[in-house]
């Protein structure tokens, strides 16, 4: 990034996984790694040809007190899987190899701090180990905790990425969205932003926020996104997890590829060096970011020999057939409103306490 790269990162596991039938919905646990690991790997492989520079390891919410009754694995055992299959990834594809650790749930109010540190100890303790190269301190709702993960993660000298899970009202204790950015950069993050909970209209919003309070304070990390690949500009204060459709009936609220284009074009336009994308992003929406910032990147992912990314096939279909009309124009994909094929289909659904739409445009 010092050059003037760009790094992508790669997209959804848990919600991917869930779907294709290797993680139970409600517990977002990754013990597929060991039980599966063949599901885990397939799933990095197509990430890896779709441009993403990142090979995260599959190890979100792996705390012991958090796996689910009768997991026959513990965490180390999860997590050493998950690295193996890392590491394998980024020798065949040259990937970054990257750690995820995530809240721990211990540390409410501070009711037990020590608790806390020695579950994240413990999660990064294995990933220095295996030398994954970055350590992602992510989905992180409260920042007494995330500069908690930081200063143990500076420890290993090694890069540390630093992503609150929030939108536009902040953390979990309302801290505001720029103080959250200081305090991340202050605690040492050399990579800040956020991650999931909110599609990436709002968290592009968010970023600003946060990039706006980092130069006033003269900081300069790196900045960093991964959205959710769902729109929720009716979510509440915990994003999709808020709304009615979270987490069975969420399809309809997939963004599109061409949506995903227009999102690494806008993060990268807003200064962010290292885009991604969590729940919801696919393999194809990475690869449509990857299409997309080309012009920057110098190249193209290995999966773009099977994509019509600049549209010169269906531009012939055009001219041969009426119904192919439109389908041969970037500006008309990038401008499309999806329909859901659903006839009493509604824009919103009936949140009660949104925190990013005023509460006016809803029907009582």
């Amino acid at each position: 990034m010092a050059s003037g790269e760009v790094i992508l990162g790669d997209g959804s596991y848990a919600v991917t996984l869930e779907k294709r039938g290797y993680v139970m919905a409600g517990s977002w646990t990754p013990e597929a790694a060991p039980e599966h690991p063949q599901a885990v790997e397939q799933l990095a492989i197509e990430f890896s040809r779709a441009g993403a520079d990142v090979t995260q390891t599959f190890s979100f919410w792996c705390h012991e007190d958090s796996l689910p009754k009768g997991c026959k694995y513990t965490c180390d055992e999860i997590n050493q899987t998950s690295c193996d299959i890392a590491k394998k990834i980024a020798k065949k594809y040259g990937t970054i190899t990257a750690g995820g650790i995530s809240q721990t749930g211990n540390f409410a109010a501070w009711k037990d701090a020590e608790k806390t540190k020695a579950d994240l100890r413990r999660s990064i303790e294995i990933l220095v180990k295996n030398d994954i190269e970055l350590i992602i301190c992510e989905y992180f709702r409260n920042i007494n905790e995330m500069e908690c993960a930081i200063e143990i993660a500076k420890e290993t000298g090694k890069t540390v990425a630093a992503t609150m899970c929030m939108g536009p009202t902040g953390d979990e204790n309302e801290v505001s969205v720029g103080e959250c950015a200081v305090r991340m950069a202050k605690a040492g993050a050399d990579l800040v932003g956020v991650n999931c909970l909110f599609d990436p209209n709002i968290l592009l919003e968010v970023m600003a926020d946060m990039k706006k309070s980092l130069e006033l304070f003269n900081l300069h990390p790196y900045l960093m996104v991964q959205p959710l690949g769902f729109r929720c500009p009716d979510g509440g204060n915990y994003g999709w997890v808020n709304t009615p459709d979270f987490p069975f009936t969420c399809e309809p609220r997939q963004i599109t590829r061409f949506e995903a284009r227009k999102f690494a074009r806008d993060a990268y336009n807003l200064g962010i060096r290292y885009i991604g994308g969590c729940c919801g992003f696919e393999p194809y929406h990475i690869r449509a970011m990857a299409e997309e910032l080309r012009d920057i990147r110098g190249r193209l992912p290995l999966s773009s020999d099977k994509s019509d990314y600049d549209l010169s096939a269906h531009k012939k279909l055009e001219d041969a057939f009426e119904r192919y009309k439109n389908k041969g124009s970037i500006e008309w994909w990038k401008s499309r409103e999806p329909n859901t094929g659903r006839p009493l289909s509604t824009p919103f659904c009936r949140q009660d306490q949104p925190v990013t739409i005023h509460k006016g445009i809803f029907r009582p």
